[in-house]
């Protein structure tokens, strides 16, 4: 039975160090919940690191450890201390995270962490192959594991794999400081189905696949040749069932069963009738603006003291890499800044702010939810934070206001809450102000709207889409008409070829012979591929063409040599094999004297592109500028020219170019007036473009047509590249 394998850096678990063993205790996080209706629900198995060092662990009770975790679906990933120290202390929370979340200043480049995590992703990948079977679907998780997708794909490209990020991916100006930035964009496509919290997120990622890897991308798809990347938002839920049970059992408690901060909150709640308590709750990091968030509640103290001895700020931080330089100036930070505003403005009976730095249980934090009044969660970054969802999950009567920071990827589902931004003071101050004084009637309009969008859109239900996606995905793969030429299928070819009596071999040249070039002058045929063509044509009754959108001169001037037929700017021109030029049409030129200065205009409006002169026709290459500044252009350009030519011009799209050719002459008319009445029981014909399409329409029904790549084509039949399209040539004639 196919199963479903999750990778995440750490296995939701939590271990325990015994006299003679370990035991382990599932956690409960946001992942670990959303998690459990996959994982549990039916045949799965999570693959992470269990959160201990093999070296604190001897051989014998590791394996006990394996065996018990196997026993719950579990399968654990072994690293060392040093493993831990430069793959996720080091590169994956010294670089990817402060970088992710817009702190370039904390980020740090080590080439030998980037190695160690290189090698520890690759552990990861080699570990889901070990345990991988045919059908099973992959989910990946989080930046600790962004080159495992492909290292995946590569060694089993049949697998369906479904990778999300739970942090922000920032924007391109951001991502391409990062020196391994291609390797992190091609390891993430190696995944089906990727998977962000927020359309910002998705957006940003797309522009840097189009940017750095000069990717195609049509709408939310990558093309990648041979197959294409969906990428979608989900935003994660938490367990609201969980969090609003707990509050009406919270609510419901006799006064024996109250936890001793209940009654300290209650008592503060009682002793001030007025009183407004102020909830702050975060790990302790950079990225969550905890000391802006105490400077702006010092300066609604300053603006308006009539609130003095009136509002709390209750401030729990929890301890995170407290180990970490950063996080430890962050901290003695923090503990600074609460010392001078609670030494400003306490009073005998009254302390601002009650500070906590510590974990808390989770009965604890449902009751500093359900007793505050506001809640503010004012990240400068945030891929999402759930905290903000909890906290109005809790609140049973409606009633409290959240505080929200619009850098949170909560906030584009919180939109009722008071959205702010956390690097205005005076904005966040003020917003204190509209929380206290908000009417009641209007906080449990707030509430009841956000509320009925958690209650909807629960963790368990952005896991179930995540999945169902991923599944549409498996689906439609399967499904495609277009075959991929393997092994079986390429034997088939050359029995074929071998037992034909006439053999024709149609070939486009960029994109199919030759790998395109940002100057295409430089994409010339090496000594390998014009020996592979002179084996073709010495074949007893073949014939090859090379169906061209180049000029004659190129083509004569690197191909002219072999007894080959040659076609020119897409049929326009025609050199049979051992013969001269031929032009099926002499056009006047007029018309180039008129859309020259237009392209030119373009050109100089779109740095990076240039005109291409050719006999019959206009070309506009736009290979070497910013792909987002092109997709507009060639949208105006075509707008333009559409309006200004006659019918006797077209315009076509080709790969990075738009080209208007005169006349009614294609790469289609090309092949058919070359096979004429020559009846060729063998017919191949190899192309990567648009304009290869018409040849592919054009051959007769028996011919065997090839794209290069998984691009939408008329073809029977689909190849990786031009070393695969070089491979079968080779494979038929040896």
């Amino acid at each position: 039975m196919a199963k479903n394998i999750i990778v995440s850096n750490r296995l939701p678990i939590q271990l325990t160090k015994l006299d003679n063993s370990f035991d382990f205790t599932p956690t409960s996080g946001g992942l670990a919940t959303g998690m459990n209706s996959v994982h549990k629900g039916q045949e799965s198995l999570w693959i992470g690191w269990p959160g201990i060092s093999v070296d604190e662990i001897d051989k014998k009770t590791w394996g006990r450890v394996k065996k018990s975790l196997k026993k719950e679906g579990y399968f654990p990933v072994s690293l060392n201390l040093t493993e831990i120290e430069d793959f996720y202390y080091g590169l994956s929370n010294k670089s990817l995270w402060p970088l992710f979340h817009y702190f370039i200043e904390f980020s740090v480049f080590n080439k030998e962490q980037w190695k160690s995590y290189q090698e520890v992703n690759q552990k990861f990948a080699d570990t889901v192959l070990k345990n991988i079977e045919k059908g099973d679907t992959v989910w990946i998780h989080d930046y600790q594991l962004l080159l495992c997708p492909k290292m995946i794909k590569e060694v089993r490209p049949d697998v369906t794999i479904g990778f999300f990020l739970h942090i922000p991916f920032p924007s391109f100006e951001i991502f391409r400081i990062f020196p391994w930035r291609e390797e992190l964009l091609e390891g993430m496509l190696g995944a089906d189905l990727i998977g962000f919290h927020t359309y910002d997120y998705e957006r940003h990622f797309l522009s840097s696949v189009k940017r750095i890897l000069r990717k195609e991308v049509s709408f939310n798809r990558v093309n990648l040749g041979t197959r294409e990347v969906v990428v979608n938002t989900f935003p994660m839920g938490i367990d609201y069932k969980k969090f609003r049970e707990a509050a009406q059992n919270h609510q419901n408690m006799a006064t024996d069963e109250k936890s001793d901060l209940k009654k300290q909150l209650e008592l503060h709640k009682k002793e001030s009738q007025k009183g407004t308590l102020i909830l702050s709750i975060d790990r302790l990091d950079y990225t969550k603006g905890v000391v802006n968030r105490i400077k702006a509640f010092e300066l609604f103290l300053t603006k308006y003291p009539e609130y003095l001895e009136k509002v709390r700020l209750i401030m729990l931080t929890v301890p995170s890499r407290s180990n970490v330089s950063d996080y430890k100036r962050l901290k003695k930070e923090t503990d600074e800044i609460v010392g001078r505003v609670n030494g400003k403005f306490a009073t005998i009976n009254w302390t601002p702010i009650w500070y906590y730095y510590r974990a808390m249980a989770f009965d604890d934090l449902i009751d500093l939810y359900m007793t505050s009044d506001v809640a503010m969660i004012t990240p400068v970054r945030d891929g999402m934070n759930l905290v903000a969802k909890e906290f109005v999950a809790t609140r049973i009567k409606g009633d409290g206001v959240l505080i929200l920071s619009e850098m949170a990827g909560a906030s584009k589902e919180l939109y009722e809450s008071l959205l702010i931004n956390p690097f205005d003071l005076d904005q966040m101050a003020e917003a204190l102000l509209t929380a206290i004084k908000m009417p009641e009637e209007e906080q449990q309009k707030r509430n009841l709207s956000m509320q009925k969008r958690l209650s909807r859109y629960s963790v368990e239900h952005w896991a179930n889409e995540f999945m169902k996606a991923l599944k549409t995905k498996h689906q439609s793969n399967e499904e495609s008409s277009v075959l991929k030429i393997n092994d079986a299928i390429q034997k088939t070819f050359v029995q074929k070829f071998r037992s034909a009596k006439k053999r024709m071999i149609f070939l486009d040249y960029d994109g199919t012979l030759v790998r395109y070039n940002l100057n295409p002058e430089l994409a010339v045929p090496n000594e390998s591929l014009l020996q592979l063509l002179q084996d073709l044509v010495q074949f007893q009754d073949t014939e090859v063409a090379i169906v061209s959108g180049r000029d004659q001169d190129f083509l004569e001037k690197w191909l002219g040599h072999l007894p080959i037929t040659l076609v020119a700017e897409h049929g326009h021109f025609i050199k049979h094999k051992n013969q001269k030029w031929a032009a099926k049409e002499i056009h006047q030129k007029n018309w180039k004297k008129d859309l020259i200065p237009l392209m030119e205009t373009f050109t100089d409006r779109t740095p990076g592109t240039f005109v291409e002169e050719k006999r019959n026709s206009l070309v506009w290459h736009f290979r070497k500028t910013d792909p987002e500044l092109a997709a507009e252009r060639v949208v105006e350009l075509k707008t333009v020219l559409s309006s200004l030519i006659s019918d006797d011009l077209h315009i076509m799209d080709g790969d990075k170019v738009i080209e208007v050719v005169s006349g009614r002459y294609n790469k289609g008319t090309a092949v058919s007036e070359i096979i004429g009445d020559k009846e060729a029981d063998f017919i191949l014909c190899f192309g990567d473009d648009v304009t290869d399409e018409f040849m592919f329409n054009d051959l007769p029904s028996h011919s065997i047509n090839v794209k290069v790549s998984k691009k939408s084509t008329q073809a029977n039949y689909f190849i990786d590249h031009i070393e695969a399209v070089q491979s079968l040539l080779k494979a038929l004639i040896t």
